[in-house]
């Protein structure tokens, strides 16, 4: 018998999961492998049909597996290659290979409008006869025309509605959720924003209205540009648990690709069971942050380079140390909609030089003149410390330096000076690691306090145990800023160790991780 002949089709669950996680592979049994690995974690699955080279070997395999785990939910996806997929056959030939693949146990396909547009309508209503039909539409330039697409896809009868666009600023996810929040009650609607800055539709898509969201495999297996891991999108994120009353917190800078706040964040927050998500913000404006700030909206935000001094003016108001340094790097949103500026890092320098030193009367230099080297100047001078700015743009530093009753110091005095502590506050060494705002006969100081967390041993780090003094590494900062963050947005005491442990365990994470990179690169 034929496996159509013999198929009976499984019925969907009246509420799909929320996360389905794409698989890949050159084979069916590469495929299979793939999916063996997640399917505990996450038993609704896409098969990527168009990544093996002829499509139609993997689906024995596929078939077996499907009948090895009845209770597996799988999508079939053989996308075309002028659609942005792989396969290279025609419209009738992905639309007969999709047939198969219903035949053989999966309970959804995927098909592009562009596709279905084409098709035989008598092969198309076939194909829907044996599965659920999720008819897509991707754009892979820009987040645009989604009305006028929906009215070309609504013309084609189909289970599920799926728009993929691609954010090129933060704002085009509140497009794209406005958009979902509009079709939901009348349409099953799936709809996320690809890349970097398509973060937030990825994981508050799905209580704006998306059935579901997408995931990947496993990191570098993904199948669309910004898409995230299931694990990071179920341990992280908590996409399960997202839901209405879910508090929106973020990170906002340019660049973010770096920055561990959302594993320490939403692990605090899911320590202290508090209902809020925390995701990075990569805000090429202000603007567009403001944008989001406001029609998401967000309830706080850490801020980072570029924007922790131009904020403040967009503030309605500040606490008195932040006004003083000049520099925000947390806001929380009122429930008026008024935003209130705070200044953590001045926890996050103090903090750590009090647990190595007495503060009162100590000799610091502090490396730089931007929004982290204020708060660490500010703050150490309103603990009676001897301060000491130098910095590479000397009108900068000296400007600082006044406004802050320290002393400037020319470059030239370095050498000569001894003290018992000294912050680089500048991202000199940030990345690679190789370059050091510091020769190594000018580190001269009992304490060396390096902010730079990525990579944990800069060049600073090493000059500093070469000569004997004690490093607090750039991670201490960050979480007792984080901390201060924390109990400004929730009003609850910051788990520190829990905090503490997520942070190192993210750093080793990402060390691990580059080190396979470099490996990789040499073989």
């Amino acid at each position: 018998m034929t496996a159509t002949a013999t198929y009976v089709p499984r019925l969907l669950p009246p509420r799909l999961p929320r996360i389905c996680v794409a698989i890949t592979g050159s084979s069916g049994a590469e495929m299979v492998a793939r999916a063996q690995a997640v399917v505990r974690d996450n038993p609704f699955i896409e098969f990527r049909l168009d990544y093996i080279r002829k499509p139609a070997t993997g689906l024995p395999r596929i078939k077996a597996f499907l009948e090895y785990h009845p209770d597996v939910l799988a999508i079939a996806t053989c996308r075309r290659a002028v659609n942005g997929g792989k396969f290279r056959g025609s419209v009738a030939a992905e639309i007969a290979l999709l047939t198969r693949a219903a035949a053989h146990g999966c309970q959804l396909v995927d098909l592009e409008l562009a596709s279905a547009a084409k098709a035989d309508p008598e092969d198309l209503s076939r194909l829907r006869s044996q599965a659920a039909l999720i008819l897509s539409h991707h754009d892979f330039k820009a987040t645009r025309k989604l009305e006028q697409t929906f009215e070309k896809m609504r013309a084609i009868p189909a289970d599920f509605y799926k728009l993929v666009t691609t954010a090129k600023c933060l704002a085009d996810n509140v497009t794209m959720m406005k958009f979902l929040e509009q079709k939901a009650e009348k349409y099953s609607m799936v709809g996320v924003c690809m890349g970097e800055q398509g973060i937030i539709s990825r994981v508050l898509g799905v209580r704006a209205g998306s059935v579901f969201t997408f995931a990947a495999a496993s990191a570098g297996e993904e199948t669309a540009p910004g898409q995230i891991t299931g694990r990071t999108l179920l341990d992280v994120y908590r996409l399960n648990l997202v839901d209405a009353a879910t508090r929106v917190y973020g990170v906002a800078g340019d660049p973010i690709e770096h920055s561990l706040s959302p594993h320490i964040m939403n692990a605090a927050f899911r320590r202290e069971s508090v209902n809020a998500v925390y995701l990075a913000l990569h805000a090429r404006t202000l603007t567009d942050l403001l944008t989001c700030v406001r029609d998401i909206p967000i309830h706080g935000l850490s801020i980072t380079m570029p924007y922790k001094e131009v904020i403040l003016k967009h503030l309605d108001n500040t606490d008195a140390v932040t006004a003083k340094i000049g520099a925000c790097n947390t806001v929380i949103r009122a429930q008026d909609g008024k935003l209130y500026g705070f200044n953590t890092d001045v926890a996050g320098v103090i903090r750590p030089l009090e647990q190595r030193l007495p503060i009162g009367g100590a000799k610091v230099l502090v490396l730089g003149a931007g929004g982290a080297a204020r708060a660490a100047v500010f703050g150490l001078k309103e603990r009676h410390a001897e301060v000491y700015v130098l910095n590479r743009t000397p009108t900068a530093g000296k400007r600082l330096a006044k406004q802050a009753r320290a002393r400037y110091l020319r470059r030239s005095e370095l050498k000569k000076m001894q003290f018992d502590a000294i912050v680089n506050a500048t991202p000199v060494g940030m990345g690679s690691g190789r370059q050091s705002p510091l020769k190594d006969n000018e580190v001269n100081a009992r304490v060396v306090f390096e902010m730079v967390y990525v990579p944990a041993e800069t060049r600073l780090v090493k000059q500093a145990r070469a000569r004997g003094a004690q490093v607090i590494l750039g991670w201490e900062m960050l979480i007792h800023q984080a901390a201060r963050q924390f109990e400004i947005w929730t009003g609850k005491p910051a788990p520190l160790d829990e905090i503490q442990r997520t942070m190192l365990r993210a750093l080793e994470a990402r060390a691990a991780a580059e080190k396979g990179k470099k490996k990789k690169k040499r073989k």
